[in-house]
């Protein structure tokens, strides 16, 4: 959070997904520039096994898919944790993330089980102020060191419960001990945001502290540099990678079945030699292969590397096979 600049986060919701985002790269005025770490969106990761965003994918299932993601990357990742369950469940959920390494945690201020924010239609119910400040510090309780984040989540636009309801909330949240604050919005514009960082700022003043600020740029698009003006730190690209993997397979399906194969459908599709590459398989041919090669040596008797396989018995006698000696292995030609 000390690094001058934004942080930029890019969703994942399996381990390809963070493959992907980990080694992202594009150009920016003239810059390389890459996501400095990855978002695992509790929506996504629920999608991708086929289930709505309603708390219905959590306990091991959503370790699981975490564990999968962290064990892919080597950049700080920053978990959705949706509401966070009642007080024991946020106090297991955030030791078990810092024993797997993730960098923070982010929950929400809705009543369990929360429905996804940007429903138009959904009933949105905001929980108790004090109970889900109460959740924050005993999620903090719990933790071996100050390096694990817990981020609230402030949904009083997405319920329409107003400016004043979540900056009352923010400063609860803070004085809990939260180490950032995410304000939602599901305008398509950022309006609301930018009306919550100005206020924010103010009570930051009165305070005498100030923690990060998020942002999820996902009903609105505003360039990060703008957000970053206006005083957010981290910003997070929530589910784009979901979004499109979604658009791509609606597409290939509807090519296959309309042409009856897949000539036109391979257009959109990813060469298979690149996906190999992407998750490590040509890397596996090649040490197969050099062992391969390796072994075949050895039985053709060329294999003389010193006292590599110099073998002896148990009173110390030489018990190699002589110089130029067949070596049988079974199953190579």
């Amino acid at each position: 959070m000390d690094r001058d600049g934004p942080i930029r986060l890019i969703e994942a919701h399996n381990g390809l997904a963070g493959i992907i985002g980990n080694v992202a790269s594009g150009e920016l005025n003239n810059e390389e520039v890459e996501f400095d770490g990855l978002w695992i969106s509790s929506f996504t990761s629920a999608a991708a096994k086929g289930l709505p965003d309603a708390e219905l994918n959590t306990g091991s299932r959503r370790i699981e898919t975490i564990d999968e993601i962290m064990t892919v990357t080597d950049k700080p990742v920053l978990v959705d944790g949706d509401t966070g369950g009642d007080c024991v469940n946020f106090e297991y959920f955030c030791s078990k993330l810092e024993t797997l390494g993730a960098s923070g945690v982010v929950i929400e201020d809705k009543i369990v089980p929360k429905r996804n924010s940007l429903i138009s239609d959904s009933c949105q119910l905001q929980e108790d102020p004090h109970i889900f400040a109460q959740k924050i510090s005993r999620g903090r309780e719990v933790l071996q060191s100050d390096d694990f984040l817990i981020f609230a989540r402030i949904e009083s636009f997405i319920t329409n419960a107003g400016l004043e309801n979540a900056l009352f909330r923010a400063r609860l949240y803070l004085l809990a001990g939260a180490d950032g604050i995410l304000i939602h919005s599901k305008q398509n514009h950022a309006g609301e945001i930018y009306a919550f960082l100005a206020g924010y700022e103010e009570m930051c003043r009165e305070l005498g502290f100030r923690r990060p600020m998020a942002a999820v740029p996902t009903a609105y698009s505003v360039p990060g540099a703008e957000l970053f003006e206006h005083g957010v730190k981290v910003i997070i690209y929530a589910n784009h990678l979901l979004r499109a993997a979604h658009l791509a397979m609606d597409a290939v399906c509807k090519l296959i079945l309309e042409s009856d194969g897949t000539l036109e459908a391979n257009a959109l599709c990813s060469p298979l030699p690149a996906i190999f590459d992407r998750v490590g398989l040509s890397d596996v041919l090649r040490r197969d292969n050099g062992d391969l090669n390796r072994l075949k040596l050895l039985a053709s008797g060329n294999g003389r590397n010193g006292d590599l396989f110099k073998t002896e018995n148990a009173d110390g006698a030489d018990t190699s096979q002589a110089e130029g000696a067949t070596v049988r292995i079974t199953g190579l030609p």
